[in-house]
């Protein structure tokens, strides 16, 4: 093969070999990892080289001569624009399929564990593929996203536009139309709000400028049908009690109804003040059989179905005892705690969030729960000896970190905590590999099950459980 060249180059008739990281695919080209989107394993393609990361290479599908058994047309209109649900273009069995190997792989290469092939689980896939979610967040954008094959050769305007940011551009929305991820009247709450806006007159946003009037709308809804809207706009106007009671009118199905006044550079909700307008401040939602309420910033499973079974997999996974004791490590809003606490001894739960710990211990009330103590604080900072003395030494540990993982400190305090079992549940295989790795000395993996919270996109969940070593 000729010398390898750069930027520009177009290699013909490669083979797709498998899925990669954040929604890519891989193939090769001698000794060169390729990083390619929106294809599949299996493909034969002409890639044209467009960057370069390291000793990877990223490439662009030019041409597809033959098609791998696993791609199937993808369904949204915005696809390949948008930077979601990358991989509707591959079929269901074959994005669980990839996933289960995304996790097989980091646990290989990068936990250099001794994970065999048939050590990793087959995916749970999630039952609803489309309108699974129960939160979505639109941003308003005096300029929108204008795709190259609308603009090319044509005059055109700039327009105002209500949707999702361009990946890598803070600055550009891309209009939405309509999203397969949340179920109606979703679409066509967003749809209602961006008429309004554009008749009211008032300007949309500019990041750049940061300037504008609309900002940004929340939508939050229940497996029984209610639905949450937040509003955000930059400054007070009298037109708001106008556009809200025009939304409430017209969507009676909207139990809590709010806004905020953002002033800030930032899109962030979560250091403003929420002004109820209609309804309650809060939604009511059950999983396990747990009633969990549900306020703007609380944290909470996005797609709900499919959290029961992830939920489910990690209590399988723990065996709790009656007189175990256990540790809940990032516990959130307490639903891992909760459900553990119905077969346990006493259950803590440790959490950085003040709010999510607030939360937390209103779940276990209204779900007369009363065998669960919650802790706010740092993780490092708060799991010592100290903390094992005084509430007793754990048998069980769950842990649920963030997509960074657990810092190191914390893991050799798991190390050293004698816990006979820990279930550890995450969002990042990559993360979660790379902590495995500094605890196989003490603890040896038992089960890995990837869990699908995400249909179309590369995201998996995997709940692993280890025991004791001697």
């Amino acid at each position: 093969m000729a010398k390898f060249k750069q930027y520009g180059s177009v290699f013909e008739k490669l083979e797709i070999l498998r899925a990669g990281a954040e929604g890519h695919c891989i193939c090769k080209i001698e000794d060169r990892v390729v990083f390619v989107k929106h294809v599949v394993p299996g493909d034969i393609c002409d890639i044209k080289i467009i960057g370069r990361k390291k000793k990877a290479w990223f490439g662009e599908l030019v041409h597809l001569h033959q098609a791998g058994p696993g791609r199937t047309e993808a369904f949204c209109e915005h696809f390949g624009t948008c930077g979601g649900c990358k991989w509707q273009h591959m079929d269901y069995p074959h994005q669980l399929e990839s996933k289960r190997i995304q996790v097989r792989d980091a646990m290989q290469r990068i936990g250099k564990l001794e994970v065999a092939d048939a050590d990793v689980l087959p995916t749970l896939g999630s039952a609803s593929t489309t309108f699974y979610r129960n939160k979505l967040e639109y941003a308003f954008s005096d300029n929108r996203w204008l795709e190259y094959a609308k603009i090319q050769g044509e005059e055109f305007v700039t327009e105002p536009g209500l949707g999702f940011h361009i990946p890598m551009r803070f600055d550009k929305i891309l209009h939405i139309n309509r999203c397969w991820l949340q179920t109606d009247p979703s679409n066509a709450i967003r749809n209602f709000c961006y008429d309004w806006a554009l008749k009211s007159g008032l300007p949309f946003y500019n990041p750049r400028s940061q300037t504008g009037f609309y900002r940004n709308i929340m939508l939050r809804n229940t497996r029984s049908g209610d639905w949450m809207v937040l509003l955000t706009f930059q400054h007070e106007h009298p037109s708001i009690a106008e556009m809200l009671t025009a939304l409430q009118n017209q969507f009676p199905e909207i139990k809590s109804l709010l806004f905020a006044i953002n002033g800030k550079v930032n899109d962030s909700i979560y250091d403003l003040d929420m002004q109820l307008f209609s309804g309650e401040d809060y939604l009511m939602e059950t999983l396990n059989d747990l009633s969990f309420r549900i306020r703007p910033k609380s944290f909470f499973q996005t797609n709900p179905n499919q959290a029961e079974v992830l939920y489910q997999t990690a209590m399988d996974f723990a065996n709790i005892q009656p007189n175990d004791v256990v540790y809940d490590f990032y516990c959130g809003t307490g639903t891992l705690t909760l459900l553990a606490a119905r077969s346990a001894k006493e259950v803590v739960g440790v959490e950085s969030v003040p709010q999510a710990i607030q939360d937390a211990n209103e779940n276990a009330e209204r779900n007369q729960i009363s065998n669960t103590h919650f802790i706010v604080g740092d993780m490092k900072s708060v799991f010592t000896d100290d903390f094992s003395a005084h509430y007793g030494k754990p048998d069980i540990i769950i842990t649920d970190p963030p997509r960074a993982g657990m810092h190191a400190d914390v893991v050799n305090q798991l190390n050293q905590s004698g816990a006979r079992r820990i279930v550890y549940v995450s969002c990042n295989p990559a993360t979660q590999a790379r902590d495995l790795e500094l605890m196989k000395e003490f603890y040896s993996v038992e089960n890995i099950q990837p869990v699908d919270m995400f249909p179309h996109t590369h995201h998996v969940e995997c709940v692993v459980s280890l025991v004791r070593r001697g």
